[in-house]
């Protein structure tokens, strides 16, 4: 019995294949969990895709998947100086966002992230004329923009990337590829025919791996249902029931993920609404699962344990079964399965 991953993978392998298609060059991105597939696995997809660079998150990464793919291995976290020292083979890639990290990588393969409306890391406008006397040692790959996901302000992705087409130009520095992240494939292509010298790489991994919603799905076995009635005591906190219905130990716990929620940004009156009263339920020890039973989300009886869930379903549904397994309602990049069975 076990919190399972369910993948279509036909459908996955299809999806993938369109999204390859609508970014010529598309270096794929294996950081993290995997996108909830593993490195293994998203190694051997991107083997399978033909690509020739496979981004990861670090360097302890890279030196896990390189056993797992031939290519070459695009490290995205930028390089400090004095961090530790991975062995790591000459096929990989380092971020550097600094001029400091580019005059210490003597002779290694380097992309330089510049500063975008990201604002997270990169180099200025104002430091680019520093990079000469720098790059000649190393052996630039090119530069690369993370650029955010949402717009707010009304700017165009694709005016901020000419803005930094042009720093380069006029720095007089190499545009032979700039790899890119968080572009739409038409703003890609805007890019392509205005500056067709230039080879423009798109970074994609959500979109990639996760775009298609409905090939994948998580389902956690029901490994035992007990009776009760209205005002019973149970749990570990001996807490009473609030009406009668059934307690639900459903696979899938925290080691899982479960019950571990990103904090999101919230644009508009209702989810706002919506978050302040969810907010409002836990106070008095009322959390939604994520696990779905009888077409609706039902509440957790008490907090997820390690393995399992306890989930309170009330007797006006289904009764479930040992042997059922619930849908869940789970983010891929904080959720690690049991087992995935394709289909």
């Amino acid at each position: 019995m076990a919190l399972s991953l369910y993948v279509d993978t036909a459908r996955w392998r299809a999806h993938q294949k369109t999204v390859l298609d609508q970014f010529p060059g598309l270096i794929p991105v294996c950081k993290g969990n995997g996108y909830g597939f593993g490195h293994e696995r998203l190694a051997e997809e991107a083997a399978r895709l033909g690509t020739d660079v496979l981004a990861v998150g670090t360097t302890y990464e890279a030196a896990r998947i390189k056993d797992w793919f031939s290519g070459d291995l695009l490290v995205l976290t930028p390089f400090r100086r004095g961090e530790e020292p991975v062995p790591l083979p000459d096929r990989v890639i380092r971020s550097v966002s600094s001029v400091d990290g580019v005059h210490a990588l003597v002779g290694a393969r380097v992309v330089i992230e510049c500063m975008s409306s990201m604002k997270r890391h990169g180099i200025g406008e104002h430091e680019l004329h520093l990079l000469h006397n720098s790059i000649d040692d190393v052996r630039l790959e090119g530069f690369a923009l993370h650029l955010p996901l949402d717009r707010t302000d009304g700017t165009d992705a694709v005016e901020e990337v000419i803005a930094w087409m042009d720093r380069l130009r006029a720095a007089r520095l190499p545009l032979h590829t700039m790899f890119v992240s968080h572009l739409r494939a038409e703003e890609q292509a805007r890019l392509q025919q205005q500056f067709p010298q230039t080879r423009f790489r798109a970074r994609i991994g959500t979109r990639l791996w996760l775009g298609d919603h409905e090939a994948t799905e998580y389902r956690g076995a029901v490994l035992d249902v007990t009776k009760v009635a209205k005002g019973e005591r149970f749990g570990y906190r001996q807490q009473r029931t609030a009406s009668e219905g059934w307690l639900v130990v459903v696979a899938g716990g925290t080691s899982h993920g479960v019950g571990l929620e990103a904090p999101k940004a919230m644009h508009g009156v209702m989810p706002r609404a919506k978050g302040v009263a969810r907010a409002g339920l836990a106070t008095v020890n009322r959390n939604l699962s994520p696990f779905v039973w009888s077409g609706k989300q039902r509440w957790f009886a008490e907090p997820p344990h390690m393995q399992v869930s306890i989930l309170f379903v009330p007797s006006d549904a289904q009764e479930p079964r040992v042997g059922d397994e619930m849908v869940a309602h789970l983010r891929h990049t904080t959720t690690q399965y049991d087992r995935l069975v394709e289909r």
